[in-house]
């Protein structure tokens, strides 16, 4: 919360990210919708209140007077990245680190399946996410992984520069 009573994005960012953490997919998605810019400038109306660019996230949204719903300090914050990161990292899952990738999802509970396309260096990577049980298990088991069609036991693949297209199948 802002001093004015309005949206402060890191924080809400923050906050995305520990609903995800704690399990609570659906209020996660839930935020991160309504903290996205384009959330506040899908009318006519909604920008002229906004008064910011649709596609660059601000440092914080106006909630009280004659400034209610306004964006400000767009350009200016680092909530861009941490908004990223909430997005890719933490609900679709997708984490990359020491030349190692490995899905760790907290999507949605009516999600049934997405789609990520990675680019590493000269290698596509086509990610296909599908959830096969929908017993709600925080939807983070990973039941099966496989890279062009062999199943990867690890769960995790180490990203290589094959000049190819890559098929990877995960089953939540």
């Amino acid at each position: 919360m802002r001093e004015n009573g309005g949206q402060y994005t890191h924080s809400a960012v923050w906050a995305i990210i520990a609903f995800a953490l704690s399990g609570q997919s659906d209020k996660a998605m839930e935020l991160y919708k309504m903290i996205n810019p384009i959330s506040h400038a899908s009318t006519e109306e909604q920008t002229k209140i906004y008064k910011v660019e649709p596609y660059v996230i601000a440092a914080d949204v106006y909630g009280t007077g004659n400034l209610l719903g306004r964006g400000g300090w767009t350009w200016y914050t680092g909530s861009s990245s941490w908004f990223y990161k909430a997005g890719i990292e933490y609900i679709l899952g997708l984490k990359i680190q020491n030349g190692y990738l490995t899905l760790s999802p907290h999507i949605p509970q009516d999600w049934k399946n997405y789609t990520i396309r990675l680019q590493y260096k000269t290698s596509i990577y086509n990610i296909n996410v599908n959830v096969v049980s929908n017993d709600f298990t925080k939807n983070t088991v990973i039941k099966t992984f496989k890279l062009n069609g062999t199943i990867i036991a690890e769960k995790k693949i180490k990203l290589i520069d094959n000049n190819k297209y890559n098929e990877i199948e995960i089953e939540l």
